[in-house]
């Protein structure tokens, strides 16, 4: 039996029932840079690490792959392969983004794939890599599946996928490559499975970029449905995340995205349940009204190219199931979203003519110690963190996370912590809107 037969038999087993072109997308995605480690801020108590894995398996297109398994692993753990954006890494996104805290949390290990051609873009335009197995990225990104099967003894029927940019148009690719490998994805601005697609060598397809591809579901769900010719096994479940002021994929690439995995689904383009978790989200559902419905998809009102922002990542989560509900059926009532009441922060500042500083007391209101935390927040633009204490702050503007000191990485039930940092400004010296811990919403007083 080949290595596919084998995944293809446990999945179900264990669930019956993506020159110059490219210059706008290497400028608009994610501008995560370095952590800034400051004087009293060092790693984590958590022996846990970022690994680097190499032999993983075929691997045509020379990637990289680094691993994550928290210290408190579960037995047969879950499995979340995180993508990164264009000019990214696998380390820079285990950094940048909030799964590894979610991991910590949750017990699941996650993959960190690295692209390593020019740009560092994942190819999701080659005839290669958008059939299955047919050569490129997506191969590569199988095989370090494989790995974490074999090596951790990893559960094949609960294996997921997330990206950001680029790794949201490989999240669109894989699913369609290997619906008997992804239980779920979560794209975070992407285009549909075979939008990008190009046979002259490139891979930039500006209209698939600008949003002017317009087809039908059926014809969007006939391109994710030929990855793999005779597949008649369950489809994974699709959440979808776009900014309406996208202008690096242009927002139309939303609802194409809907199109296409509805169709895949077999279920209609009406949503059966909309709602709005914050009050720039709009979140419908296809399918189900529940927390795994088949389809789900969150439009972000007034933001650009910059997802995902705090509390997004636990969003994905949930809607994987990773965070303990584990429910795939598409018509309990609604989950709740982590709300107020988790955890209160009090920020205040200080500012004078290019510069301010903010302390920050966040308190733990739950009922549970937090071990490892991270307080997630975005900073008003022109404002750039250059130093801090109590907590390293990655990256320095835009979408900050604040990871604790050795001292403080431990919170307690009820207990509080002080951080804080000093920034330079170009005139907006405002504090940010909203604060979540560990993926969870603060009450800000």
């Amino acid at each position: 039996m080949t290595d596919r037969s084998v995944h293809t038999v446990a999945r179900r087993a264990a669930r019956r029932p993506v020159g110059s072109r490219l210059a706008a997308l290497l400028g608009g995605v994610l501008p995560m840079v370095a952590a800034l480690l400051v004087a009293l801020a060092a790693p984590p108590a958590s022996a846990a690490s970022l690994t680097e894995v190499t032999n993983f398996g075929s691997n045509p297109s020379n990637l990289r792959m680094h691993l994550y398994v928290p210290d408190n692993v579960r037995a047969r753990p879950p499995v979340l392969v995180a993508v990164h954006y264009c000019t990214g890494s696998g380390p820079a996104f285990h950094s940048g983004t909030e799964f590894a805290s979610l991991a910590d949390r949750y017990g699941f290990v996650v993959v960190y794939p690295s692209a390593t051609r020019s740009g560092n873009c994942f190819d999701v335009s080659s005839p290669q890599a958008l059939r299955r197995d047919g050569g490129s990225d997506p191969v590569g990104i199988r095989s370090m599946v494989g790995h974490v099967l074999q090596r951790l003894n990893a559960d094949p029927g609960r294996v997921y996928v997330t990206g950001a940019s680029s790794g949201a148009m490989m999240t669109n690719v894989l699913v369609g490559n290997y619906p008997d490998v992804f239980e779920a994805g979560a794209a975070f601005m992407g285009v549909p499975h075979s939008c990008f697609a190009t046979t002259d060598g490139s891979g930039w397809n500006s209209s698939c970029a600008n949003g002017t591809l317009d087809r039908t579901p059926r014809q969007w769900g006939d391109l994710a449905r030929g990855a793999y010719p005779g597949y008649s096994g369950p489809r994974p479940r699709m959440q979808i995340w776009h900014g309406t002021e996208d202008s690096t994929l242009r927002y139309p690439n939303f609802n194409e995205q809907i199109e296409q995995w509805t169709d895949v689904h077999g279920v209609s383009t009406t949503p059966a349940y909309t709602d709005r978790p914050q009050s720039n989200w709009v979140r419908t559902r296809y399918g189900g009204t529940g927390d795994q419905a088949p389809v789900e998809a969150v439009s972000v009102q007034g933001v650009g190219h910059s997802l995902p922002t705090g509390g997004m990542a636990a969003r994905a989560v949930a809607f994987f199931g990773l965070d303990g509900t584990g429910s795939t059926d598409p018509d309990p009532d609604p989950g709740p979203e982590p709300g107020p009441g988790a955890c209160r922060v009090a920020y205040t500042t200080n500012a004078w003519n290019t510069g301010l500083t903010a302390s920050v007391t966040v308190t733990n209101t739950g009922g549970a110690p937090l071990s490892g935390w991270s307080l997630s927040f975005d900073l008003p633009a022109g404002q750039t963190i250059v130093s801090g204490w109590g907590a390293s702050y990655s990256p320095g503007s835009g979408a900050v996370t604040a990871r604790p000191a050795s001292y403080n990485s431990t919170l307690a039930a009820g207990a509080s912590v002080q951080i804080g940092f000093q920034a330079s400004h170009t005139g907006d010296t405002g504090e940010p809107a909203s604060f979540t811990l560990d993926g969870a919403s603060c009450t800000v007083v």
